[in-house]
């Protein structure tokens, strides 16, 4: 399932690239960011810890990137930035980490 954003550079579908990976305290999913006319595709990773997540939410991908959205959306600029930083220059997917220091939507 996608999910549709606005930005300053256009409309952006979010979606979950592979299923959530499951690790002993956090999950971590893939995330596609993919421009609307299709010109650009970015991803990257979000780990999130198992106290910031339900359950429920930490089983679904798409539930994942629904809590994202909106603050992808909000940092848009800066995620995109990281992540193609991260993909040109070290040839890796940028991971944002969400903890209960840096709790981002969660």
């Amino acid at each position: 399932m996608a999910i549709s954003i606005k930005t300053g550079r256009g409309a952006y579908a979010l979606r979950a690239a592979s299923p959530p990976e499951r690790t002993e305290h956090a999950t971590t999913v893939t995330i596609a960011l993919e421009r609307a006319d299709g010109i650009e595709r970015v991803m990257l990773k979000c780990r999130i810890d198992d106290d910031l997540l339900a359950l429920e939410t930490a089983r679904s991908a798409d539930a994942i990137v629904a809590r994202l959205a909106p603050w992808i959306e909000r940092e848009f600029e800066q995620v995109r930035d990281a992540a193609l930083k991260a993909i040109r220059t070290e040839h890796r997917l940028n991971e944002i980490i969400f903890d209960t220091s840096t709790r981002g939507p969660f």
